[in-house]
């Protein structure tokens, strides 16, 4: 009898090339909040209000402008480029591939640091309940939590984020109300003071903004998240700007309450811990652990937020050959891009050598780059290019961003000098790459639209 010929091996199964599109304006929002981290509000407290001399609010309002002007540019991109890599994807739209490539690259200092911050102060606070293991081992510990994080994907962590932007929201709505029943004077006139101008002018009112502008540092990762959203061309510029408004008004409000429970800011006995110390006068020990607790998480999460925002961005330079196409690998499984989140993993060990002053200097210095040069895109693709300046297009497209790229540049008066030469090496290095690069292929290097090049591409369908 003759042996049935045996069927031939399946295939393997192909290895997935795109995202998977499953967040909504929800989740974007959430996102977003989560990466610029709401509660971090409570850590700048007492310096910046040292520098606004008592009008923190006020400059809560400046920054708040400054950043929903780069926000919008954010916005306008992300609805005309709908695709994964942020800055990076929008400045070669409007500029080539070296000029995106370079912004692109200084990007990733944001990014890569940002993420090492947050291992940093869960570090600490793992050190300051457990006194006898040292700061790096809880630094180690987030570090390993945030790659597994990061590698399952956006479905799991939007539901994360969600809780921890509610218990968050709460603890500060809970501050609120407690601050507002504590403080020793509850009128208009005590709201509005730290509103206003003061003795010293505006000055101090500025100094104190270009300082905690950098709280909304994170917002930008929402345009990383395109090609895993549903209808990015409608819902990822409006989950930027509204991530942006909605932190900024939570910053905002806090600002104040905090100016009602001590309105004489000199007798605040740490400035470096005032928000805490505010939190225990308002609502007595147990807020106060309370809050501990769901800082701690919102920073893991915070980290996850910035480690998923990188490893995009290096898929998409992988995808475009830029960078090594390993980079531009998806788990089969999750669909999420675990080369690069594996690598931004192994980068992230350096937060074991670094201090937090450190890794904040290199994340300014790429943020507000990035931010800069995607004002100037929005100028040069919706204005030139694509023409868009019919009916609200002149203030949309051209005047409001170039407010956003003279507020980012004067923001950048406000770096320490270390910063510019750390970031002048980091692009020495970035360009240099960049050459080889294109040496092997013989050519410019074009950004790809769902595998169309974006180089060839005058206009794109969505024209609102």
């Amino acid at each position: 009898m003759t042996a049935p010929a045996q069927a031939p091996a399946a295939p393997e199964a192909a290895r997935p090339r795109t995202l998977k599109r499953e967040l909504g304006l929800p989740a974007l929002i959430a996102y977003g909040l989560t990466s610029m981290d709401v509660l971090s509000v409570v850590s700048v407290y007492g310096p910046a209000t040292a520098i606004s001399d008592g009008h923190l609010p006020a400059a809560y309002v400046a920054a708040i402008v400054i950043m929903l002007f780069t926000a919008h540019s954010y916005g306008r991109m992300a609805a005309h480029v709908p695709i994964t890599g942020g800055a990076y994807a929008y400045v070669t739209r409007g500029f080539g591939s070296a000029t995106g490539f370079l912004t692109g690259w200084v990007m990733l200092l944001d990014y890569l640091f940002l993420p090492m911050v947050n291992f940093l102060l869960f570090g600490l606070y793992f050190n300051s309940l457990f006194t006898g293991v040292p700061s790096w081992v809880g630094t180690l510990i987030c570090i390993a939590l945030v790659a597994v994080l990061s590698i399952i994907g956006v479905n799991w962590i939007k539901r994360m984020n969600s809780v921890v932007i509610i218990a968050s929201v709460l603890v500060i709505l809970a501050f609120l109300v407690l601050a507002a029943l504590n403080a020793p004077d509850l009128s208009l006139e005590a709201v509005m003071t730290p509103l206003s101008i003061g003795e010293g002018g505006i000055a101090p009112i500025l100094a104190a903004a270009a300082i905690v502008a950098f709280a909304f540092l994170g917002f930008d990762g929402v345009s990383t998240l395109a090609e895993e959203t549903k209808d990015p061309r409608r819902r990822v510029p409006k989950g930027i700007v509204l991530a942006t408004l909605c932190a900024g008004l939570g910053y905002l409000a806090f600002s104040i309450a905090g100016s009602l429970i001590a309105p004489d800011w000199t007798q605040l006995e740490n400035l470096d811990a005032a928000g805490t110390e505010l939190m225990q006068s308002a609502g007595g020990d147990v807020l106060m652990v309370i809050f501990v607790i769901v800082n701690t998480v919102g920073i893991v999460l915070c980290g996850t937020a910035a480690q998923m925002s990188v490893s995009r961005v290096l898929f998409a330079m992988g995808r475009d050959g830029i960078l090594p196409p390993v980079l531009s690998r998806l788990h089969r499984r999750f669909r999420t891009p675990y080369v690069a989140a594996l690598l931004v993993s192994v980068v992230a060990l350096v937060a074991l050598f670094i201090t937090l002053d450190q890794a904040v200097y290199m994340i300014n210095f790429g943020a507000l780059a990035a931010f800069a040069m995607v004002n100037l895109a929005t100028i040069k693709v919706l204005f030139f290019d694509m023409r868009l300046r019919t009916g609200w297009g002149l203030l949309r497209h051209l005047i409001m961003p170039v407010v956003g790229f003279v507020s980012i540049a004067w923001l950048w008066t406000s770096l320490a000098p270390f910063t510019y030469v750390l970031g002048g090496v980091w692009l020495v290095i970035g360009a240099a790459i960049y050459i080889a690069r294109r040496k092997r292929h013989g050519g410019p290097l074009a950004l790809q639209l769902d595998g169309v090049s974006t180089e060839a591409m005058p206009t794109l369908p969505y024209q609102s």
